[in-house]
């Protein structure tokens, strides 16, 4: 206000007791840029010294943690996000480089791909598809003996870039199992179509344990046959169950 009624920058600059150097420092860095957008700058400079330089994080619009700039890739997108959110006429390419420590040739650098990078990606898919379980380093071995002259360090880029990964290990089951654990049942749709069994356990008035096997009928709901003993071992049930399959048929 007081530059606008004609005072001059060394006038004002003894009225907020600063210097003339401090004046001109700060119009060449800040220049042009209001108050709030300078401040956000200097909220990522102190967010880039705090994380230790290269290792330091970077924000979205949101404030939210978007990830580590540990690659060249990570820093130019984190470059182009500073200059859009506070304005490409506000923050030079040179300023935002500078702040978030990418070397300005970086920066600059387009990708070039190799002519083989089309077929390369589509063989490292097909592979990942046919071998579930392999990672980036068995895939690459299978490239070498396809004849492919490449090394882990490309295969792995493609990996990521495709959003490949090997999934957890399962344990084995004998059943089909739901995410929650419950057993997926195969729904009864006419008499003698499915039959279940299981074991029912008590105890009687002395204590000692009494097991029932029962067969079922999962569509009629008929009880086929009631084993009652205190023990009903392996050959019990297969003898149970092939005498009935003789009586009625085997299920479908």
């Amino acid at each position: 206000m007081e530059i606008a009624n004609g005072a001059t920058i060394a006038q004002v600059c003894r009225t907020i007791g600063g210097t003339d150097q401090t004046y001109y420092r700060w119009r060449g860095e800040y220049g042009g840029m209001r108050v709030d957008q300078a401040k956000r700058l200097k909220e990522l400079e102190a967010e880039q010294e705090a994380g230790g330089g290269s290792g330091a994080g970077y924000l979205d619009p949101e404030r939210g943690r978007v990830g580590r700039l540990l690659s060249p890739a990570k820093r130019r997108a984190a470059v182009a996000h500073v200059r859009q959110v506070l304005g490409h006429q506000v923050v030079s390419e040179r300023r935002a480089c500078t702040v978030l420590d990418q070397a300005r040739s970086t920066q600059r650098r387009e990708r070039v791909e190799a002519g083989d990078e089309a077929r390369l990606r589509a063989s490292v898919v097909a592979l990942a598809e046919d071998y579930g379980r392999y990672g980036y380093r068995r895939i690459t071995a299978l490239l070498h003996d396809e004849g492919w002259r490449v090394n882990h360090e490309r295969v792995e880029r493609i990996w990521r870039e495709e959003g490949l990964k090997v999934p957890q290990k399962q344990p084995k089951r004998r059943r089909l199992w739901l995410n929650d654990g419950s057993c997926v049942r195969l729904r009864p749709q006419y008499p003698g179509h499915v039959w279940s069994y299981d074991f029912v356990e008590d105890r009687t008035h002395d204590g000692r344990k009494l097991r029932m096997l029962t067969i079922i009928d999962e569509f009629t709901r008929e009880c086929l046959s009631i084993d009652v003993d205190r023990r009903l071992s392996s050959d019990r049930v297969l003898a149970r169950l092939t005498e009935l399959f003789a009586q009625r048929g085997a299920p479908d």
